[in-house]
């Protein structure tokens, strides 16, 4: 995985109030959570703000990184855990960040890449990608960019699921049975069979 860094300051007041004003200087609330637990046992967050220029490399973009927050001059590892978007204008209203370390598996969304012209395009069939993303848990260093799927042999009417792939230090935590990608019949290989019968 890509690291970036984003440089963002605590904040000691919270609250609907505080984070308008925030969002109206152009800087997004955002709550670190770590190893740390409160008196209930549950994630202790860190609060802090992080202007909207320096977060917007890191939400826009296809790519997954590690993002190295530098608070106050501290260093945290981290992984966006969630993003807030208002529901109308699609502005960032909010980030969870997930603290990481070298030595604890993290579960994360990968984006997977299809390889290879897929036998069943070629036969006039139509590739369908069903999941963008599969989760995988692993050490971060461990994570790659994205999920190579060799598609090279797939026909008309045949999928791959979850469960027939396999990566090198990756255990998958998306379901086996979810379908990964699959050809449908066009009318075009519809025709181009219904030809090859009559011949």
């Amino acid at each position: 995985m890509k690291e970036i860094d984003v440089i963002g300051k605590k904040r000691s007041e919270t609250g609907k109030k505080a984070s308008k004003l925030l969002r109206k200087e152009g800087f997004v609330p955002c709550n670190l959570y770590g190893e740390a637990k409160d008196e209930n046992g549950l994630p202790k967050a860190m609060s802090f703000v992080a202007s909207m220029k320096e977060l917007r490399k890191i939400v826009y973009t296809p790519h997954i990184y590690v993002i190295n927050l530098i608070i106050d001059g501290e260093r945290h590892t981290s992984i966006i855990k969630e993003l807030q978007f208002h529901p109308v204008t699609d502005a960032l209203l909010h980030i969870d960040f997930y603290e990481v370390n070298d030595q604890k598996p993290i579960t994360i969304g990968i984006p997977v890449k299809l390889t290879g012209l897929a036998q069943g395009v070629r036969d006039g069939g139509r590739m369908n990608l069903s999941v963008r993303k599969l989760n995988v848990t692993a050490k971060y260093q461990d994570i790659p960019e994205h999920l190579d799927i060799d598609v090279t042999d797939l026909k008309i009417g045949k999928s791959i699921k979850v469960g027939e792939l396999h990566f090198d230090g990756l255990e998958l935590a998306t379901g086996k049975d979810v379908v990964v990608c699959s050809i449908k019949a066009t009318r075009k290989s519809a025709m181009a069979a219904s030809s090859d019968g009559n011949e």
